[in-house]
């Protein structure tokens, strides 16, 4: 059974690896949508750089958690995340899967949701979906929904927060290091020589 989730709720899974689905309507003037995961630890921060899944790094160093690459259906282009829930190291407490957006706010991205399946079924129907809706509009990177452990289970919760920040500002404030390209110094005009 499918779980329509509204923003804030959350379902327990019964599933130990999900493909956790980014979907979106194409179109003039519709941006490209990206798929991330965070690996977060205790404190709601990464542990390392390394606990980033993005389009730049699409897999995590222990193969658990990955980005696959982007596909076109009839109902929408998607890009996914996978992750083994079951076999993540206990220092995991949640996964963050977040969208982001090229050269264009969400307010341009038309029916974003989120479904989440069960990884080790092949099709079937989704655990959850969530209509992802960007809060204001400006925002160019959104969580869309985390797992999180619960006891002995994992969770997963809709969420729905916008950054007006991008990917780096998402990346950031979970305490990812971001080296942005130093910007190129101005050029200077030929010294002119002293007046004697």
């Amino acid at each position: 059974m499918t779980h329509a989730m509204v923003k804030g709720s959350n379902v327990p899974l019964d599933a130990m690896a999900v493909r956790a689905v980014l979907r979106w309507t194409p179109g003039a003037g519709v941006p490209d949508v990206d798929a991330s995961a965070l690996l977060l630890g205790a404190g709601g921060r990464v542990r390392s750089d390394e606990d980033f899944v993005f389009y730049n790094q699409p897999r995590h160093p222990s193969g658990l958690v990955r980005r696959l690459p982007k596909r076109s259906l009839p109902e929408g282009l998607t890009d996914t995340i996978e992750a083994d829930l079951n076999a993540l190291d206990p220092s995991v407490e949640q996964v963050v899967i977040a969208a982001s957006s090229d050269g264009a706010a969400f307010e341009h991205v038309r029916d974003l949701r989120i479904l989440l399946y069960d990884a080790a079924a092949a099709g079937g129907e989704p655990l959850a979906v969530f209509d992802v809706r960007a809060e204001t509009g400006e925002e160019t990177a959104i969580i869309c929904g985390e797992l999180y452990r619960r006891g002995d289970g994992w969770k997963f919760r809709a969420v729905g927060q916008g950054y007006p920040t991008g990917l780096i500002g998402l990346a950031t404030a979970f305490g990812i290091s971001v080296d942005e390209a130093e910007p190129e110094p101005e050029p200077q005009a030929p010294a002119q020589p002293e007046p004697q």
